[in-house]
């Protein structure tokens, strides 16, 4: 498959127009056809184009997974707008913030969240239309309900028209450091985004894809790259183990998306027990690096199913695929986040912007027609992420071998400097999550008046362990200045919106009384 040449809109209706009858979405006992879907997202855009949306104009949604949640954001496409698309686990002053930072002019919120937009909405500066999703039917006047909203009008798909530079999506920054920022998507760069997850994926027309990771995040380009290619896609509101594996068992799921973090959970609960798995023929994971242990682990109990990818919100999908090939060659290339994917070229720099030689470490830089254009609102933060000649910035360290391989090491921002001496993170966790009875670990850098940071641990553990056999396994397996200072033993660890290791809280009782968090 390639770029297409429509335009988005054409595009999406076009592939929904030719799957016709065949299911195209189920999720909490519903489910919804192709042609169906098409009908019901074109009436809403042809609510919001009446209300008096143009083309860029913000939408906002604060809607959990489900088919409204698809069926809005299509409607949000189809009227020619720009999806601001809110996860239900923010903080209810982030809410406030991206709504004004982004002018969202109309806000469609599901029920159980309104009494966060009831709080905050005299002070939104731009909302002038609140659209709610299941509400009571004595919910006051001033909102409108989300179903007449859309049951009011035709089923015509709407011309509205829409230019290959429109914003298609306004994704704030769900990372663990910093204000969020407005990362700016363009219909011709989503349009391209999901070609390449399509081709980088081996994304298939019988493909059973089963989503449990929020849909405002990266969850929804697996969506649509299967809705494109006439797939089924299940939803669930959240990670349920439970839940996954009873898909798994009786829908015969075939495609995953999941976070190591969750993936960890699934082997857990798998383990001694008779699960039928073999439907499964990709899991893809990424947003964070994976222990190498832990991934030998996934390849003994699904087989060779597995895809890597790296990436952040500013590449829009992944800039890197480690695919299932390399992941049965084995040894380093485990540790390896794979080779550029579909339209992406990346380069390792050192400080002044020069290329490394092959295995030294240094910024990752990624160029890519699927790349953000930009920050919204913030020039300067734009022009230090972007270079004149279209590289981006990421902010991570990592390494090139002599084969393309791209292996990452760390944030660039959160490298633990100890003693003068960097330490990578994630070369800490990889030797740690050998020893047998360890389930997790996270390591971190403290503040340290002899040595600027000292290393510490966070482990869940299996079985019983004294600090003292950690310490002589750390010395064994790494460097003497990559040993942990101080291991503590914890039942969970916090959690960003994402399912990501929350390592600024983690960081946090150690650094709050300094001037800076790394």
């Amino acid at each position: 498959m390639f770029a297409p040449a429509n335009d988005f809109n054409t595009f999406l209706r076009n592939r929904f127009t030719t799957h016709g009858k065949r299911i195209a979405l189920h999720a909490d006992g519903k489910s919804i056809n192709y042609e169906e879907l098409l009908a019901e997202s074109s009436r809403l855009a042809n609510a919001f184009i009446r209300a008096g949306i143009r083309r860029n104009t913000r939408i906002g949604m604060l809607i959990p997974n489900s088919i409204e949640y698809v069926v809005t954001e299509l409607a949000v496409y189809f009227s020619g707008g720009t999806k601001v698309a809110l996860n239900t686990m923010l903080r209810e002053t982030d809410i406030e913030y991206i709504l004004n930072d982004s002018s969202a002019e109309i806000m469609v919120v599901d029920h159980q969240y309104l009494p966060i937009i009831e709080n905050v909405k005299d002070k939104l500066t731009t909302v002038r239309q609140i659209v709610v999703l299941n509400g009571p039917a004595d919910q006051p006047e001033e909102y409108v309900d989300w179903h007449a909203f859309k049951n009011s009008e035709s089923a015509e798909f709407p011309e509205a028209g829409n230019d290959p530079d429109d914003m298609t999506t306004i994704q704030y920054t769900g990372g663990t450091t910093g204000e969020p920022k407005g990362v700016i998507y363009t219909r011709e760069r989503t349009l391209l985004t999901l070609s390449s997850i399509i081709i980088d994926a081996d994304v298939h027309h019988d493909e059973k894809i089963l989503v449990t990771t929020p849909l405002p995040h990266a969850a929804w380009l697996y969506t649509y790259s299967g809705l494109i290619m006439g797939a089924q896609v299940f939803i669930e509101e959240k990670f349920d183990l439970e839940k996954v594996v009873h898909h798994i068992e009786e829908n015969r799921i075939t495609f995953l998306s999941l976070v190591p973090t969750i993936i960890y959970r699934l082997l857990d609960y798998l383990e001694g027990k008779d699960i039928d798995v073999s439907s499964i023929r990709t899991i893809q994971y990424g947003t964070a690096p994976i222990t190498a242990e832990r991934l030998k682990q996934g390849l003994e109990r699904f087989g060779p199913v597995f895809t890597q990818i790296y990436g952040l919100s500013e590449t829009q999908s992944a800039a890197t695929w480690l695919r299932k090939d390399d992941h049965l060659k084995g040894g380093k290339l485990l540790r390896s986040c794979g080779k550029p994917a579909y339209f992406s070229a990346v380069k390792i720099v050192d400080d002044e912007g020069n290329e490394v030689p092959a295995g030294e470490p240094g910024e990752i830089l990624v160029k890519a027609v699927t790349n953000m254009t930009g920050y919204l609102n913030k020039p300067e933060k734009t022009r230090e992420a972007l270079t004149e000649d279209g590289w981006l910035h990421t902010g991570d360290v990592g390494s090139k071998d002599e084969e393309g391989y791209i292996y990452l090491l760390d944030r660039k921002k959160d490298m633990i400097i100890s003693g003068g001496m960097n330490v990578y993170s994630s070369e800490v966790e990889n030797a740690l999550q050998l020893h047998p009875s360890i389930r997790q670990v996270a390591v971190i850098g403290v503040p340290d008046e002899d040595w600027g940071e000292a290393v510490h641990a966070f482990v869940i553990l299996k079985d019983h362990i004294t600090d003292e056999e950690l310490v002589r396994f750390s010395k064994d397996n790494m460097s003497k200045y990559k040993v942990p200072k101080a291991f503590h033993i914890v039942d969970e660890f916090p959690l960003t919106n994402y399912g990501k290791i929350d390592k600024k809280a983690l960081r946090e009782p150690f650094w709050k009384v300094k001037e800076r968090q790394i």
